[in-house]
């Protein structure tokens, strides 16, 4: 492989032209609206409600693939059983599938006419063209990401200090809290990460089951398309501006979490 200079320089040309060309010509284009009809346009109340969902449906669906992913990590890495292969298989789904595919899919299983959906709407719960299906669209995209992250870290512990743990008199909770949740933390936090990013961006799953109801079940992405087919492109720039920046910061507030977790376990303070 070649020295650092060529490599580091190849490195920061390649995400120069992919990444930051891009991101910096999304901001250049939205800043030509001026600053009062950029904040008119981009936080509208229409805008503010989609933000809102957008954001708010992705966090709470990387919360919900936190929890049951590493629970499937879990099953896949520590046990044995008929069809786990497929059970891995169906993991990965959401990467080889279409999104409108899913969405499609998502929404056949959870309207009030579907397989699911029947049920539920019994009960009185309705999924299907609410933001209740925009979480449901999230999860399903986004638990692969978690699991797939997971389970390599709790392939590389195995089951000794578990055992030792337990010889000392610690129960399954606090084998779980103390002994296996530090460990796992770090990676934990970079599926709820990855699932959140992919969650926020995430349109072709999501526009079948949300409903598109301005105020309601718009998604951010669907807005921006919106402006873009009223060929309002610097409206459309100013919407993906600040999905950009919010996105940004809360990655970025991830990251130094995971940071300041990797730390402790390296100082063990």
């Amino acid at each position: 492989m070649p020295g650092l200079g060529l490599t580091l320089g190849m490195t920061l040309l390649w995400l120069g032209l992919l990444v930051l060309l891009p991101m910096a010509a999304v901001v250049i284009r939205s800043m030509s609206l001026g600053p009062s009809h950029f904040a008119e346009v981009a936080f509208s109340p229409r805008a503010l409600a989609a933000y809102r969902l957008s954001f708010g449906a992705a966090f709470g669906a990387a919360a919900v693939n936190g929890v049951f992913g590493t629970l499937i990590a879990w099953v896949l890495v520590r046990y044995s059983f008929p069809g786990k292969r497929l059970v891995s298989a169906l993991v990965d789904l959401p990467f080889a599938l279409p999104t409108a595919v899913a969405g499609i899919a998502l929404t056949a299983i959870y309207s009030n006419t579907g397989l699911v959906g029947a049920e539920l709407a019994k009960a009185g719960i309705k999924i299907a063209y609410t933001p209740a299906g925009v979480v449901v669209a999230m999860i399903f995209i986004g638990l692969p990401f978690v699991v797939r992250t997971i389970e390599p870290v709790l392939a590389d512990l195995g089951k000794d200090i578990e055992e030792a743990a337990a010889t000392l008199g610690a129960g399954r909770i606090t084998i779980f809290r103390r002994v296996l949740l530090p460990e796992i933390m770090p990676a934990l936090l970079t599926g709820f990460a990855l699932a959140f990013a992919r969650g926020v961006g995430e349109y072709g799953s999501v526009i079948f089951i949300a409903g598109n109801m301005p105020f309601q079940s718009e998604i951010a992405p669907l807005l921006i398309v919106t402006q873009l087919e009223q060929f309002d492109y610097e409206g459309a720039t100013a919407i993906a501006a600040v999905m950009l920046v919010v996105s940004f910061l809360m990655l970025a507030a991830i990251n130094a979490i995971q940071a300041r977790e990797r730390k402790w376990r390296s100082t063990g303070q």
